[in-house]
């Protein structure tokens, strides 16, 4: 089970149940491998709606492998999401989201 206090979201692959995270690592990757200016313009995308797939797919394998997930990049373009890619995209900004929280 997801422990969102500790930004962890539930994403289901192939069946699976796995826990996503954006770790600083992961979103420093994130900033370069998507060309983001900065971490808020990447968060910013999800908030606006102006977020590409491979913008999803991107969040999505960085958290599921900061979570703890073997796979790859092409690993998950392979798979099937639960919720299909509605699920999917609310996941990657769920993720942000929770990276970029203040404190409780």
């Amino acid at each position: 089970m997801a422990n969102p206090l500790r930004g962890e979201v539930e994403v289901i692959l192939d069946g699976a149940v796995c826990n996503a995270r954006l770790t600083l690592g992961a979103l420093a990757a994130l900033e370069h491998e998507l060309g983001a200016g900065s971490l808020l313009e990447l968060a910013e995308r999800f908030e606006t709606s102006r977020f590409t797939g491979s913008d999803v797919i991107a969040v999505l394998a960085a958290g599921l492998r900061a979570g703890g997930w073997s796979g790859g990049t092409e690993d998950l373009l392979r798979a099937d999401i639960a919720g299909g890619p509605m699920a999917a995209a609310r996941a990657a900004a769920q993720l942000l989201a929770l990276a970029f929280r203040g404190p409780a």
